[in-house]
């Protein structure tokens, strides 16, 4: 069999791709395969759900992020709904790993990966380059967070709330009053596992069918939750706001009232701190 080509990297973008900085969280839901498989199915085709002990995990997964250009710098935020899947014709060659195990890197193949079924993004920049460069299904959001921060009061609490919005006549993205979902998550007092668990493998499927894989590394582990344990009870909620599109219709699909299995975090650290300013005289 001859080597395949590489994707071609489309104009005007290069890869990779580098983050300046990066605040993410994820939920993880285990769920009913059933409804996950044919949703798979219908966006990828090559791919299978990954089983855990007879479940299948669906992981939403919200991502603030800074990266600098040769013009200046852009801000984006972003939400992934995403199943955890591998290339069927890889089956032989995926490891017997529990959730808990995946969700903190053990499946070093990383043919488990995330098959992304819905992702909203409030740079019309980075829509662009998602679709072109890793077959996203990337379309307009907007988004209201409020999160752990170095320059706020201490706290381990995370709450993304996300709004429709559309891409205007002259490029940019228009948030709309409706909200579509929001997800809560409340960590204190939890005590996190450190994560080895990149490099994250993105699939994506092309227009022509073809299945491409993506990885994304970061460079600092990650922080992951059990919320399955009882100090964790009630911790992190989902919440579908319009159940009418497609959006809202696959997260009730796929998730209902299913509780969260697991979160996981990432906050880049700073790089620099301006101090208080004291007096001379």
């Amino acid at each position: 069999m001859s080597p395949l080509p590489l994707p071609p990297v489309a104009a005007p973008y290069q890869l990779p791709f580098h983050y300046g900085a990066l605040h993410n969280i994820g939920l993880d839901y285990l769920v009913d395969p059933g409804p996950v498989r044919e949703v798979l199915a219908e966006h990828h085709p090559a791919l299978t759900a990954a089983d855990f002990a007879g479940r299948a995990l669906v992981s939403l997964n919200y991502q603030l992020y800074f990266a600098q250009y040769p013009s200046g710098g852009g801000i984006t935020q972003e939400i992934e709904v995403n199943i955890v899947a591998y290339p069927t014709e890889a089956a032989a060659r995926l490891p017997q790993i529990s959730y808990p195990q995946y969700a903190q890197g053990h499946d070093q193949t990383k043919l488990l990966g995330i098959a992304r079924i819905h992702v909203l993004c409030d740079n019309p920049l980075a829509i662009d380059a998602g679709r072109l460069l890793y077959a996203e299904p990337k379309y307009p959001g907007s988004f209201r967070a409020e999160m752990p921060s170095l320059n706020g009061p201490s706290a381990g609490t995370w709450n993304i709330h996300c709004h429709a919005a559309e891409l205007t006549a002259d490029g940019s993205v228009q948030q709309r009053d409706d909200e579509l979902f929001s997800l809560a998550a409340d960590l204190n007092a939890l005590l996190p596992a450190t994560a080895n668990n990149t490099p994250i493998t993105g699939y994506g499927t092309e227009p022509d069918g073809r299945t491409l894989a993506g990885p994304m590394n970061v460079y600092q582990p990650y922080h992951w939750y059990d919320l399955t344990v009882p100090a964790a009870s009630d911790r992190a909620r989902l919440t579908v706001h319009d159940e009418t599109g497609a959006l809202g219709q696959d997260l009730t699909r796929l998730i209902g009232n299913t509780a969260p299995a697991g979160a996981w975090t990432f906050q880049s650290p700073p790089v620099a701190a301006h101090n208080r300013p004291y007096y001379l005289a």
